[in-house]
């Protein structure tokens, strides 16, 4: 694949939404991308001439997309380790390469790492039975705890909250790695998203909120309202940190309990573009996608600095509604200035098929605008109520009726 400019070209491994708006970012910067996608329609596929369809658990299929290409970057952290320790042995850059990855992969060998180097932490420990699930909640605060599985879990999927080991029978039945994790008592979620590259240049955006239903990103606002500037700037230092000394090249995401008491905790660790980082495609003077890029292919990085002084994000959610494009006339007349990404992907229940930003220096006149506009895209709002009537923006969303939106 040869650049007319002689831009190095770039293999994605994944076709979902983040390798999409990876994709967008490529485009600007005039770098070819060869996408490996599970199928020829999926969201990144759509928007990629140089696509090969196949399996990212196939050595072969790996090393054919790597091949002519700089780097290999990727939508997701599911390829097996002994493939990327194979890949990089052969010579082909992978960023974030093998060894940082693992902590992303297996949970287990997240919180055995931060733990060593001292990073806060929820309490944990490996548990393979009823009785040693038993133990750990007695060496604690007692039941309930959560159960995680240490491989595959994402979106809220292979984790537990139990009330006795017996609630966790099936998990033990299934014979896969667990571990067991405190239930914290967090004030509320955020997340600090870090962007470093090979030769160690670092940059860090506003920390921000996230707001979850039912295990899945809801929304985001960065930065996180009321955050004292100290623990802001201890979770932008403990992002910088973690990505240092797990040599993550790339997005790193660090997702952190507030809790009760004011301490900050670490609850996840993703090592790509990241949904609480969507906010930056229109909020921030460099999105995440493109940072992701500057670092794997060691270019200067982009500021992550904030443009406005709020920037809202909520995810749109597949509902009863099928042709999401019916929505845009309403939306965009209403909101001029609101921004729409959608993913092109069929709508499912419960499925992210898109997000809207807006950004500006009214915090509850940006969480109404980006609320009504993912609520319409979803078909929550009550056909009842005038959808232009500016009492409208006065409704608690949690309280819009599912409605048709006009098919």
């Amino acid at each position: 694949m040869q650049s007319p400019i002689d831009s190095p070209a770039l293999a994605i491994v994944g076709g979902g939404q983040l390798a999409r708006m990876m994709e967008q970012a490529a485009v600007s910067l005039a770098v070819p991308v060869h996408l490996l996608a599970e199928g020829p329609d999926v969201s990144a596929a759509q928007v990629n001439p140089a696509t090969t369809v196949g399996d990212y658990r196939d050595l072969a299929t790996l090393r054919g997309v790597a091949e002519g290409c700089a780097v290999v970057t990727f939508d997701h952290e599911h390829v097996p380790p002994e493939h990327l320790r194979a890949l990089d042995a052969e010579g082909h850059a992978c960023r974030p390469g093998p060894h940082a990855l693992l902590f992303a992969q297996d949970k287990r060998e997240m919180r055995e790492r931060l733990t060593a180097l001292g990073v806060p932490c929820p309490r944990w420990a490996p548990v393979s039975d009823a009785a040693g699930l038993d133990r750990f909640a007695a060496d604690g605060d007692g039941y309930p705890v959560v159960v995680k599985t240490t491989r595959g879990g994402y979106d809220g999927k292979g984790v537990w909250v139990v009330e006795d080991a017996g609630a966790a029978a099936e998990v033990f039945a299934a014979g896969v790695p667990l571990i067991a994790e405190e239930l914290v008592d967090f004030r509320r979620e955020l997340s600090a998203l870090a962007a470093r590259s090979p030769s160690g240049q670092v940059a860090t955006y506003p920390v921000v909120e996230s707001k979850q239903e039912n295990g899945i990103c809801r929304e985001v606002i960065a930065p996180a309202p009321g955050l004292d500037p100290e623990r802001a700037a201890e979770a932008e230092m403990l992002a910088m940190r973690v990505a240092a000394e797990l040599d993550v090249v790339g997005i790193l995401a660090v997702e952190l309990f507030e809790t009760a008491d004011g301490r900050i905790l670490v609850n996840e660790l993703a090592m790509r573009p990241h949904n609480t980082g969507h906010w930056t495609m229109d909020g921030a003077e460099t999105s995440q996608f493109e940072n992701h890029l500057r670092a794997v292919l060691d270019l200067p990085l982009g500021s992550p600095r904030a443009r406005a002084r709020w920037t809202v994000m909520v995810n749109i959610l597949g509902g009863e509604v099928g042709h999401l494009y019916d929505a845009y006339p309403h939306v965009m007349a209403r909101d001029p200035g609101l921004k729409v990404h959608l993913y092109g992907k069929a709508v499912k229940p419960g499925r992210k098929v898109g997000h809207v930003n807006v950004y500006g220096d009214d915090l509850d006149d940006l969480l109404a605008r980006a609320r009504h506009a993912a609520a319409w895209f979803e078909g929550r709002l009550d056909d009842d109520v005038d959808p232009d009537d500016e009492d409208r923006d006065d409704v608690d969303p949690d309280e819009w009726d599912r409605g048709s939106t006009g098919e």
